[in-house]
């Protein structure tokens, strides 16, 4: 399953500018704050958050919270998704990418999801 998402990097500017951290503790923890070096990367990092619930089919909400969404980086500094264990318990994942681009005043996500075979899926 694919899911992509795009932000305009100046919403998350003045998302920063008026409640500072409080803004990013919504939607990121404290290992995702540390990772954040201005309002771009922070962009980037919610156009993957919202990239995986989209992939995952069910947006964010009550099926999945921004916080369900982990993301890390590798030692060569690419993104990482990884899940909460009820995410991966529930939706089956086996494996994901992420990939997050900055173009202009935009930050676009995309991210891949691979589930295992379920056995009550009617083929």
């Amino acid at each position: 399953m694919i899911g992509i998402d795009l932000i305009k990097t100046s919403r998350m500017s003045h998302l920063m500018e008026r409640f500072g951290e409080k803004a990013l503790q919504k939607f990121l923890s404290s290992d995702e704050i540390a990772l954040v070096k201005n309002y771009k990367t922070a962009a980037g990092f919610w156009a993957v958050k919202e990239a995986s619930s989209k992939a995952l089919g069910v947006g964010i909400g009550s099926e999945c919270s921004f916080h369900d969404i982990i993301i890390t980086k590798t030692p060569k500094g690419a993104p990482k998704v990884e899940f909460s264990p009820s995410i991966l318990k529930t939706f089956n994942i086996v494996a994901t990418s992420a990939s997050i681009t900055h173009d202009g005043e935009y930050a676009i996500a995309v991210v891949a999801i691979e589930q295992s075979p379920s056995t009550d899926k009617i083929e």
